[in-house]
């Protein structure tokens, strides 16, 4: 009891001094030069509405005690991310970075999700380098997209439901058919459940992509959005440049990785210095140790 009190304890302290470095870290991006005035513009006309929105709402707070004052200021708060969004541009870099949280965010619930129900500690990457899952990375960006859009058109919570199930639908069925057509591998089947509509898709996971879709849209795009904000600085663009640049470089690998061991399989030698390498760092061993839940070829569930 001891042993797993002061687990926690620990565990709570690393997230604590992670969310400081985070902190520290935005600040500091957040102090470099400034970009040019024009760029600049938008971003500061949303923070002064969002900002006077706020100051007008937390007014209206203070009038109120207790339960009701809280509930105010909480509301205050959504007013105001509210009025950012209605002022903000949404463009690549905010889509990077949420590609970014989403394919760590979503790999970590799906790890917990297959401890909580099928008991399994298996690895679920998607990428050879990092924690990375980008299904849901592509998921989290093409939702934000659409669902930004379609939150300035005061889309109702059905209509998110069926688009963010559709989505979800659409990014399995691709993702799944194009790692068997390519590489004839097999991260996930769903031919055993009773509901499946494809090999890799089935009603009850459409029915998680639609809830997935309106809490997202609800609840976490507006508070991220907000957070993450408008770059204001030439060290913003240039983080998130270099996070696309070493994204685009861990997909491009997996896919040389996948590309050599289905070639491998095949019998087909290297072919070049480059595939060479790959065969000599990327081997059988460490495709079946870091991507756990991958079959390919003789390895898949035969249909």
């Amino acid at each position: 009891m001891l042993y797993a009190l002061l687990l926690l304890v620990f565990l709570i302290e690393i997230v604590r001094g992670f969310v400081r470095v985070a902190v520290y870290f935005d600040e500091w991006l957040q102090r470099g030069r400034s970009i040019d005035e024009e760029d600049l513009e938008p971003a500061v006309r949303a923070m002064v509405e969002s900002d006077d929105a706020l100051e007008r709402e937390m007014a209206r707070a203070a009038g109120k005690r207790g339960l009701a004052r809280v509930f105010a200021r909480w509301q205050a708060k959504s007013e105001a991310i509210d009025e950012y969004l209605d002022n903000m541009h949404l463009g690549w870099y905010q889509v990077i970075i949420i590609f970014f949280v989403g394919c760590m965010g979503g790999l970590l619930l799906e790890e917990i999700w297959m401890l909580a129900t099928a008991g399994l500690t298996e690895n679920r990457v998607g990428l050879v380098w990092g924690p990375f899952s980008p299904l849901y990375g592509f998921g989290a960006a093409f939702l934000t997209a659409i669902c930004f859009q379609m939150r300035r058109r005061g889309a109702r919570m059905w209509q998110v439901f069926f688009i963010s199930a559709g989505i979800g639908g659409a990014l399995e069925q691709v993702t799944g058919w194009g790692m068997e057509a390519l590489f004839s591998a097999e991260s996930w089947t769903y031919l055993y459940l009773p509901d499946h509509i494809t090999q890799w898709v089935a009603w009850r996971f459409l029915f998680f992509w639609g809830l997935l879709g309106i809490v997202w849209t609800r609840l976490v795009m507006p508070r991220l959005l907000y957070q993450i904000g408008m770059p204001t600085s030439q060290r913003q663009v240039v983080f998130v440049v270099l996070v696309s640049a070493y994204l685009v470089l861990d997909i491009g690998m997996t896919l040389a990785c996948f590309g050599r061991k289905a070639a491998r399989d095949a019998g087909m030698p290297a072919q070049n210095a480059f595939e060479q390498w790959v065969d000599t760092n990327y081997t059988d061993e460490f495709i079946a140790g870091r991507f756990e839940n991958l079959k390919i070829g003789d390895e898949r569930d035969p249909k």
